[in-house]
Order: C-alpha cells, then sequence, then structure tokens
C-alpha cells in the first residue's frame, strides 16, 4: 500500500541489485511497495491489462521495457486487435501471474476485453494471494469508481447492446467500482 494509503505521482524504480534473481522491488514515491519472491509455480510475475488504443506506444510500453530490463518476467498481450475474442490463453497468463498492473485509461471501460480480463483479475484477488495496482493513467479515480465520463458512456453503450445479460453489466460495473477502491497509481502529467 502507498504511505498512507493516498494516490500520488510515481515512476518505476530500478530493483535493488542485492534481491534475490526474481524478486520484486517497485519504489513509489514518497514510500516503497515490495513483493516477495516469485512462487514456483507462477510463469509471470506481472500481467498488465491495458486498453491498447489509449497506452500501448506510451505509458504500458515503457512499463513494459522497465520490467524487462529488471528482470521481471512481464505478460503483455500484443497480438489482440479490435474484433478478436480473447483467447483462454489470457485468462490463463492472469491465473499464472503473481500481480495485476491494472492501466486504467480513458477508454479502458469502451473494451468488453479489458472488463473481462478486470472481473477475472479480481476474482483471483478475492480467492487470495494476488496483487492487484491500479494505475490511473490520465484518467480521475472517482470517473473509474462512479463511472462518469468515458466510463459512464461505456457503460451505457453495453446497457442497450447486452440487454439479454444484465448480470454481466452488473459484474463489470461493480469490478470497476472495486478496483478504483484499491490504493494504486494517479498519474496525470506522463508523457
Amino acid at each position: 500500500m502507498l504511505g498512507g494509503g493516498s494516490r500520488s505521482s510515481t515512476r518505476l524504480g530500478q530493483s535493488s541489485r542485492s534481491c534475490p534473481p526474481r524478486m520484486v522491488k517497485i519504489s513509489a514515491e514518497p514510500s516503497s511497495i515490495s513483493f516477495s519472491s516469485v512462487a514456483p509455480l507462477k510463469r509471470h510475475d506481472v500481467f498488465i491489462s491495458f486498453r491498447g488504443e489509449d497506452t500501448r506506444n506510451s505509458f504500458t510500453s515503457h512499463l513494459y521495457a522497465a520490467f524487462q530490463h529488471n528482470k521481471i518476467q512481464a505478460f503483455i498481450d500484443n497480438r489482440l486487435h479490435k474484433g478478436d475474442e480473447i483467447s483462454p490463453s489470457i485468462f490463463e497468463a492472469i491465473k499464472h501471474s503473481n500481480l495485476s498492473v491494472v492501466v486504467l485509461s480513458k477508454y479502458y471501460a469502451s473494451s468488453t476485453w479489458c472488463l473481462r480480463e478486470l472481473v477475472k483479475i479480481l476474482e483471483l484477488k478475492k480467492r487470495g494471494g494476488h496483487i492487484v495496482i491500479p494505475v490511473f493513467y490520465k484518467i480521475d479515480p472517482s470517473h473509474v469508481r462512479k463511472q462518469t465520463g468515458t466510463y459512464g458512456m461505456a457503460l451505457e453503450k453495453y446497457k442497450r447492446d447486452v440487454k439479454h445479460n444484465m448480470a454481466l453489466l452488473q459484474k463489470w460495473k461493480a469490478a470497476l467500482s472495486e478496483v478504483a477502491d484499491i490504493a494504486g497509481w494517479e498519474l496525470k502529467n506522463f508523457r
């Protein structure tokens, strides 16, 4: 948890040279977050959930590069294209990761893939042992929590589109509210 549970702009720090291989250490100003060594059955240290059109060529690519530089096994799916279905391998990657970084951007809720990933991530968190770190990328956490702005518009569209599956829509809304209540990072000025 960040110091005092407050959200502030942060940057990834480098892992300490004294850490054993596969030890994750993420620095946040003014305090730091540390994670214990990776469980042997996990294939990835981190699963990154993001809206490709919003952050693939900016924040998410930098985050992924920082993980790689620090020898942190991060899963990022660059193969999904608009209109494709999420493959079972995505859910397996989530399941076989120690933690998930959820990059909540302006149009994250406009992607049913992202919402399905988020539901799966939070299901694993509830079962225990899966850490979730939300990153509010150029979006106010209250828009996510209260589903206003682009989040509200996306959910209204789904309400019309999935009339036959209102339970799914309620799951998505609950997941967005839940992730917004987790202490994370708010990045307003990342270039």
